[in-house]
């Protein structure tokens, strides 16, 4: 094995590749995460004024969704070109696109201003922020885990996981602070701008960060090995092409996997803000600070999970998460009826803990379903695939059920049925926990050049 593809065992190497993809994961869903918020708090009476405030929310998470749309296209696109050209350069661009665009909501007229050019502004931006962050998982989470050891890849691989609570930690904790120090009038006139156009600022200091890295060693060499056989007149098949050739059972069980995290953690996070504030008519203080304290939690206790996956396996770790959310889905709501603060504060927490179960595991669990030639592809279009059916879907679907029921008992049977799924995906899933990710990759023969 060449030395620059040795893999970085070293401590300070591996914890700097760890940092710069957890600062940059972490800007990246603040971003994300940020427009969520808005939707639930400001985005229904901003750019989609109605007389029904549940109809308004639906249509703000309707263009929430179409974010999550556009996550499998930039998983391919960026998955195509972080196979053949590197996971690190193609971190920068996703960076990039996703500060740029969330900066420029943060200018947007809204519908008193431009009328119906409003939402459809703010639609494409969301279109370019999903773009971006469909190519921003498969390469953070891979950078970390082709750097690191086979023994604990499940731990040094959670950290950008965690930049997920991390993010929405950062979008809460600004708009509760913003919420506490503002007038409802004054928040709704330009206090909601603030974060957005805080987005420039973290662009640029992960950015900093980000450049600062190497990259992959194990991408480096089977960069080298593709080169090696194009020269000797082996045509190289395209990582898509090849990832549904040969990697079709780990794309599915990809897609399985995240499928009860995705629903019930946006159903958590997301669709509690519209519940405690619409439904159950509190202050939105609430639900942001209890989201708050729970993301804090979650951002602590998610690398403990996939530390605990390299002791007794990814499978066992996912279905403890999964099975423990589909009990939780009821508990949750009859907790938050409870309408006192700590109640729902605690029903956050717990949630966010075991989503952490399958969530902590899922970096290491993923990248080593796939082979390094189309790992980015790979893993990419199974996790986004899964963010159109889970995520971008949860609570629109949330919405609707408690519009048409008046219930919560609905909502979560769905996040029930979710997380039963990702149960038995990981049931039939084969263990990976200490599988190599240097080794030759298993894919079909290379196909001669015909000359």
């Amino acid at each position: 094995m060449a030395a620059s593809a040795t893999p970085s065992s070293h401590p300070g190497s591996i914890r700097r590749v760890v940092a710069a993809s957890l600062v940059g994961t972490t800007i990246e869903w603040y971003d994300f995460f940020l427009y969520g918020s808005a939707a639930a708090l400001v985005f229904n009476t901003l750019f989609f004024p109605a007389s029904d405030p549940l109809v308004g929310t639906l249509l703000a998470f309707l263009t929430y969704a179409v974010g999550f749309a556009a996550r499998p296209l930039g998983g391919v696109v960026f998955g195509h070109y972080g196979d053949r050209i590197g996971r690190k350069r193609l971190l920068v661009v996703s960076l990039l696109m996703m500060g740029g665009a969330t900066f420029a909501i943060g200018l947007l007229p809204t519908h008193a201003g431009v009328g119906a050019a409003a939402p459809v502004l703010l639609t494409v931006l969301r279109l370019v922020q999903g773009f971006a962050l469909g190519g921003e998982w498969g390469g953070a989470v891979l950078l970390v885990a082709e750097h690191g050891d086979d023994r604990h890849r499940g731990f040094w691989a959670s950290w950008p996981q965690a930049g997920a609570p991390g993010g929405n930690l950062l979008a809460t904790g600004v708009l509760a602070l913003l919420a506490a120090v503002q007038s409802d009038e004054a928040f709704l006139a330009w206090g909601w701008r603030v974060p957005f156009l805080l987005s420039g600022v973290l662009v640029v200091v992960g950015l900093w960060i980000r450049v600062s890295v190497s990259e992959s060693p194990a991408f480096l060499e089977a960069r080298a090995r593709a080169e090696a056989e194009e020269a000797a007149g082996v045509r190289q098949r395209p990582p898509v092409v090849e990832v549904l050739r040969t990697g079709r059972r780990g794309v599915l069980t990809a897609i399985g996997v995240r499928l009860g995290e995705n629903v019930s953690y946006y159903v958590l996070t997301a669709f509690l803000l519209v519940y405690v504030t619409v439904h159950l008519h509190l202050p939105k203080g609430d639900a942001l600070n209890a989201v708050l304290i729970g993301s804090a939690v979650h951002f602590v206790t998610i690398p403990l999970w996939g530390a605990l996956s390299d002791r007794i396996g990814r499978r066992a770790v996912t279905l403890v998460g999964s099975v423990g959310m589909a009990g939780w889905a009821f508990a949750f709501f009859a907790l938050l009826d409870s309408r006192s603060f700590p109640v729902i504060a605690a029903a956050v927490t717990a949630g966010l803990l075991l989503h952490g179960a399958m969530y902590g595991p899922q970096a290491a669990f993923i990248s080593e379903m796939f082979d390094t030639r189309v790992r980015y592809s790979g893993a990419s279009m199974g996790s986004q695939v899964a963010s159109i059916i889970g995520g971008a879907l949860a609570p629109v679907i949330a919405v609707e059920l408690l519009k048409e029921y008046g219930s919560s008992v609905p909502v979560s049977v769905y996040v029930c049925a979710a997380a039963l799924i990702t149960a038995a995906t990981a049931l039939a899933a084969r263990e990976t926990r200490g599988r190599s990710l240097d080794r030759p990759a298993r894919t079909a023969p290379p196909v001669p050049v015909k000359g």
